[in-house]
């Protein structure tokens, strides 16, 4: 254990969860709203509290996403050591597990983590079909409806998918009935922002769209942390993706259970 870095404060749910991933959980000692862990909250995600943040006297803050520009810029003005990540794309989510596993002094720790996400996808890749590729619609956001982007298109591959609305590594965008018609999806996937595993199906409905997926029943809610954060919860995602797309493919998958398989610890 690095004693440069005993105190950590997380800005960021992903940051949080790949600190817990890392087995480090109890060098935590402020997080956001928005995250799940046993220590003090100081504000939330792109609003936090920075006379909260200097009173738990941290060693490392941790960010994410360039949302947070400004609030990195205020914390490095105010003497915070500042370590940012922001993924765009699902290479770079994964190289980001051993980035903060070195930041807090767990090199070797946060290298495993990083093997263990691409062992995980590499068994994903061999056990859907390459020929056999659904179309698929992930919305992250409904009022205006968003297809979702950044990690996500690269995710709908990796689950056996294909993602024609938006290309790997671009942001998410707002789409047209029209346009997401047009590519008549075998799948829609609702995982919006803020919402857990809350998002309502019947929004297709109301906007009378007409897709195969709707047709087929094939209109799928899960909890946005699956595919919005980049942290070991999107290899969850992938997984149950790749079950929804190819049930025949790929056994029943448990994120909860999975998710506990991949948390590393220190070694």
């Amino acid at each position: 254990m690095d004693a440069d870095i005993e105190r950590v404060v997380s800005l960021a749910p992903s940051a949080t969860e790949v600190l817990q991933a890392l087995g480090a959980e109890d060098r935590l000692v402020g997080r956001t709203h928005h995250c799940e862990a046993d220590c003090p909250p100081v504000g939330g995600w792109l609003n936090p509290d920075f006379e909260a943040v200097a009173d738990r006297d941290p060693d490392l803050v941790l960010t994410a996403d360039d949302l947070q520009a400004e609030v990195v810029e205020q914390l490095r003005e105010r003497g915070h050591e500042v370590v940012h990540a922001a993924p765009a794309t699902l290479e770079e989510v994964v190289d980001s597990f051993a980035e903060v596993g070195a930041a807090v002094g767990l090199t070797e720790t946060g290298r495993a983590l990083a093997d263990r996400a691409r062992n995980r996808l590499d068994r994903v890749g061999r056990l859907t079909p390459d020929d056999d590729r659904p179309v698929v619609y992930c919305e992250e956001w409904s009022d205006p409806p968003m297809a979702a982007g950044n990690w996500v298109p690269e995710a709908v591959r990796a689950a056996g998918g294909r993602y024609p609305l938006v290309d790997p590594g671009e942001r998410s965008r707002e789409v047209s009935v029209a346009e997401v018609e047009a590519t008549a999806p075998d799948h829609v996937v609702l995982h919006v922002c803020g919402h857990g595993a809350g998002a309502d199906p019947d929004v297709l409905d109301e906007r009378d769209w007409s897709l195969p997926a709707m047709a087929e029943g094939n209109v799928h809610v899960i909890d946005d942390s699956l595919l919005n954060q980049p942290s070991p919860r999107l290899v969850d995602g992938i997984e149950t993706l790749a079950a929804l797309f190819h049930p025949e493919a790929l056994d029943a998958y448990s994120p909860d259970r999975a998710f506990e398989d991949s948390r590393i610890g220190e070694r």
